[in-house]
């Protein structure tokens, strides 16, 4: 028995000519060893590093990629969001990525059914048709990240959707293309038809294959008693039972196909209705055999999700912030949870199906009495526990290992025996800390393995352990996998779960479609017994910040840059790429990563830590890219910046001059200069003037030692943030810092201003670039005027720019500190807008745009709130995020601010709306650089509608 470990340096990169003849844009073909390296990694834990990437166009130019692959000879596979669990979304031949280009949603029929392109996420979806009173019926548990492609190609289901709501139940029509090239829509009148002109021995074929399996009595037997389960082993071939016209037949035999059939370009689902009414329960058990011997009793209560967590699962658990309430405190020992939910239209069925359950558990041992709750707050924190779970728990496996985890499924009679005989395995081979958990309903269970997987003992281990965790899941009448797909980890027991019979057919099948065998082979098909212990990815250390990253993909969709350069996952990724090069000795590739990596990795991070808000395992990769610049920060600059920090208000007031005096010259001029800087100094140096920047705004001095009502006790300190000294307001706006101020007066309220205001800053700047020792210089000047004026803490401090309150949450905090930092619009919803009386809105339809750092303090409620009480309409865009301009990073990196824009702006110029607001100022710029629409702070128009009526 052999292993290959994945190799520690590159194999060339190669193209073949007639695939990049295929692409109309050679820029989209990716071979740089940073851009292979960062799409080497999916979920899973198989490691293979692509020979180049293309970045798809459109479904056109994916065939004519496959028919120059197919006359060539070359490997394709699709990668969307990469969230697969199982290798299928892995390759050393050439990746294609079909997320970046594919994210249209359409949603149909009053959300009654939904076409999307494989490139959108399930959670993008759901927002959409949520509108609409419907949902997907796929629900996995990755929803944040997965995308349609991949819940098509994997017929992923969830916690709830068992294999009723499924894509393969519940799929409309699809659209999908061929390695030939053709293109088959079966929602066509003439699909049929067209589909035997264009591919005759293709149907004919499938008829045939169809006929071979309906007219053997014991394929039908095994395949309705493995579809009677969960079951993404192998193809699909309950398609040849349930369907008989070609094009029907193919489009079902292409769902759980994982890439290797034909390229899925969109899918047209129907919908399943949002069930208004939920209750759901977080139940502890004594130990997990407990747990699953009650399950058929619940399951038959009419539970919507019954789902498993053992006993390590919920210690991680534990450890995570905003842990649900049950197992708080909880000592854990043996115990087991089941997280139970009903759902109902209305709530005199919700209180039946309830009752029902209280009776079920009543019965049962456990830990506390079982208590269902409908509060929204209650439920998010329980289903983050579990949603989170696979990457949580293996975020907490040892440094250096890797994690891997299994998916298979029994009848639900059966696995409390299961469960008992997977935990003997654990036992018999060692595998301390192993996980059980999952979607207890289906009989669905997964486990998580840790280990270094690279010795030979340790393989052998792996080895033994898989053939007997096989055999335990087949004579128990199970799935080897039920939902994760077979891919690599699973190819080489397909034969042993459906016989040989059935694996020729499916053989014959992947023969007829991909007669060149270009489409992800390994994948499904493999009959090397060793398959699976190939390209077993080792996780190598790298820094502390991200070294727990499992690489499940959550953080890509909300990553400013991930469309530009890297996303979050590939910026970590390719520091243990750096990693491994440089154990292997491979320096001239360290070399040429380190090169490529100062700009994809470090200069377009946004560090806005959005990132952090996906993470199950909290990780901000930010913090890593602070690390980076913190270590390669420049003498000179660094000198600049704490030269800055020294003299921040003259600093401030020399900046606002020059956008003042930049505002008067010709536009043209200004840019030409600083673009020659640009050239001189380098791009990350310094900031490209152009003529959407305002001019300078007002010293905050200005506002005196107090704002509001002068004899008034004062409420809180007001810290105005000296970003709005530096760009004054939009128009002939008035500003964020003195909207407040008339706010406060009008509101009868009392704020004090420190003394020194103008020399403060809530050193973001510092931090963000890496500059320590500026940061220290601000962050020690803060501390002292803010515990002086806001009387050791008394006071709250209140500040009025989102990023700027973050930052100062965060200096205090750094600082040993206490003290409550508020942002304005938060202190205007909370304190000024009660005193203020009605207020009629006067604003239409409001384009509303929440930050990056309003959505990690939790402000976006009150921010909404503000706003509706401006706007008729409030609309936050489908498209929402991170602006990437980030401070200066904007001005630095323009290309960074317009590829994070580009959908949101889009929608928002679709909208028209009669004003736009944010709660950032940088970012108000960034919104009005990319829509050409004003962005003023929510605040201003505040201001403005409430203003006393003359008489």
């Amino acid at each position: 028995m052999a292993r290959t470990a994945a190799p520690s340096t590159l194999p060339r990169a190669h193209v073949p000519d007639a695939v990049i003849r295929a692409v109309t844009d050679a820029s989209r073909i990716r071979r740089r060893a940073i851009d292979r390296v960062a799409y080497a990694s999916d979920a899973s834990h198989f490691l293979l590093t692509p020979q180049a990437v293309l970045i798809a166009a459109d479904a056109a130019e994916v065939g004519a990629v496959m028919r120059a692959a197919s006359a060539s000879g070359s490997r394709l596979t699709f990668r969307s969001g990469g969230t697969s669990l199982s290798g299928q979304a892995s390759t050393d031949g050439l990746l294609v990525d079909v997320r970046q280009r594919f994210r249209r949603i359409d949603v149909l029929d009053d959300g009654r059914r939904v076409r999307v392109q494989p490139g959108a996420t399930v959670r993008q979806v759901n927002a959409r048709l949520a509108r609409h009173g419907h949902r997907l019926g796929p629900d996995p548990a990755s929803e944040l990240a997965c995308t349609i492609g991949g819940v098509v190609n994997n017929n992923s289901s969830g916690m709830a959707c068992g294999i009723t709501e499924n894509t393969y139940r519940t799929l409309d029509s699809l659209v999908f293309v061929l390695p030939s090239g053709t293109v088959v829509d079966s929602a066509a009148p003439d699909a049929d038809t067209a589909l035997r002109a264009a591919e005759p021995a293709l149907v004919d074929g499938l008829l045939r294959l169809r006929e071979r399996v309906v007219s053997n009595p014991r394929s039908v037997e095994i395949i309705r008693r493995q579809f009677a389960m969960k079951n993404t082993m192998g193809y699909g071939v309950n398609a040849f039972l349930d369907f008989e016209t070609p094009a029907q037949l193919l489009a079902h035999l292409v769902v759980g196909s994982e890439g290797t059939l034909a390229f899925v370009a969109e899918a047209t689902y129907r919908t399943v209705p949002l069930r208004p009414q939920i209750a759901t329960a977080l139940t502890v058990f004594p130990d997990l055999d407990a747990a699953t011997r009650a399950l058929p009793d619940l399951v038959a209560t009419g539970a919507v999700t019954l789902e498993l967590m053992d006993a390590t699962s919920l210690r991680v658990g534990q450890s995570l912030a905003g842990a649900p309430r049950q197992i708080q405190g909880l000592s854990v020992r043996d115990q087991a949870a089941l997280l139970i939910e009903y759902q109902a239209d209305d709530g005199e069925e919700l209180a039946d199906l309830v009752a029902r359950g209280g009776r079920a558990l009543a019965a049962q041992p456990l830990e506390a009495a079982a208590a269902f709750s409908s509060d929204a707050a209650e439920r998010a924190a329980a289903w983050k526990l579990r949603k989170g779970l696979y990457a949580s728990v293996a975020g907490a496996r040892p440094s250096g290992t890797t994690a891997l985890l299994e998916d298979v499924v029994v009848p639900v009679e059966r696995l409390a025996a299961a469960c008992e005989s997977l935990q003997t395995l654990f036992d018999r081979y060692d595998y301390r800390d192993s996980v059980i958990f999952g979607h207890a309903k289906d009989g669905n269970i997964h486990f998580l393995l840790t280990d270094r997987f690279e010795s030979s003992e340790q393989l052998s281990r792996y080895t033994a352990f898989t053939e007997d965790m096989v055999d335990l899941v087949l004579e128990a009448g199970g799935n080897l996998k039920a939902e994760h797909g077979t891919g690599r980890v699973m190819a080489p027991y397909v034969r042993r779960q459906y016989g040989d019979e059935l694996y020729e057919v499916m053989r014959e099948l992947k023969r007829l479609c991909d007669p060149a065998g270009i489409l992800n082979p390994g994948v499904i098909i493999d009959d090397d017994p060793d398959a699976h212990l190939r390209n077993i990815k080792l996780a190598d250390p790298i820094e502390p910040e991200a070294d727990r990253c499992v690489e499940c993909g959550y953080c890509e969709p909300v990553c400013p840059s991930k469309d530009l350069t890297l996303t979050p996952r590939q910026r970590i990724v390719t520091r243990r790429a750096i990693a491994r090069a440089e154990a292997s000795g491979d320096d001239a590739l360290v070399r040429e990563l380190e090169r490529d990596y100062d700009y994809a990795g470090v200069d377009t991070c946004a560090v806005d830590g959005m990132c952090q808000t996906a993470c199950p395992v909290l990780i901000n990769t930010g913090s890593l890219v602070k690390r980076l610049r913190r270590e390669n920060a420049g003498r000179v600059a660094s000198t600049a910046w704490s030269g800055a920090a020294r003299s921040w208000g003259a600093a401030t007031r020399a900046a606002s001059a020059g956008l003042t005096l930049a505002d008067r010259l010709p536009g043209g001029l200004v840019t030409a200069a600083t673009d020659v800087a640009r050239a001189v100094l380098g791009a990350d140096a310094v900031p490209r003037y152009t003529d959407d920047l305002p001019p300078g705004g007002s010293p905050r001095s200005r506002l005196g030692s107090s704002i509001g009502a002068p004899d008034a006790a004062p409420v809180a300190v007001f810290l105005p943030a000296c970003v709005n000294t530096m760009f004054g307001p939009a128009g002939d706006g008035i500003g964020v810092t003195e909207a407040f101020r008339r706010l406060a007066e009008r509101a009868g309220v009392r704020l004090v201003v420190p003394d020194r205001v103008d020399a403060l800053c809530c050193s973001t700047p510092w931090t963000s670039k890496g500059y320590a020792g500026g940061r220290a210089m601000i962050a020690e000047r803060v501390v002292t005027e803010l515990a002086a004026t806001s009387r050791d803490g008394e006071l709250t401090i209140v500040t009025d720019a989102s990023s700027c309150t973050e930052g100062f949450v965060h200096l205090l905090a750094d600082a040993g500190v206490a003290g409550v930092v508020e942002d304005a619009v938060s202190f205007t919803e909370r304190v000024l807008l009660p005193r203020l009386g009605p207020v009629t809105p006067r604003v239409g339809t409001l384009a509303l745009h929440p930050t990056c750092s309003s959505a990690q303090l939790g402000l976006d409620p009150a921010l909404l709130r503000v706003a509706e009480a401006v706007a008729a309409e409030v609309v936050v865009p489908d498209a929402w995020g991170c602006c990437g301009f980030a401070g200066d990073r904007g001005m630095l990196h323009p290309e960074l601010t317009a590829s994070a824009t580009a959908a949101e702006a889009a929608e928002v110029r679709a909208l028209d709306a009669d004003a736009h607001a944010s709660c950032n100022r940088t970012c108000e710029l960034g919104l009005t650089r990319a829509t050409g629409a004003d962005y003023r702070h929510v605040l201003e128009l505040l201001e403005e509608v409430t203003r006393p009526t003359a008489g």
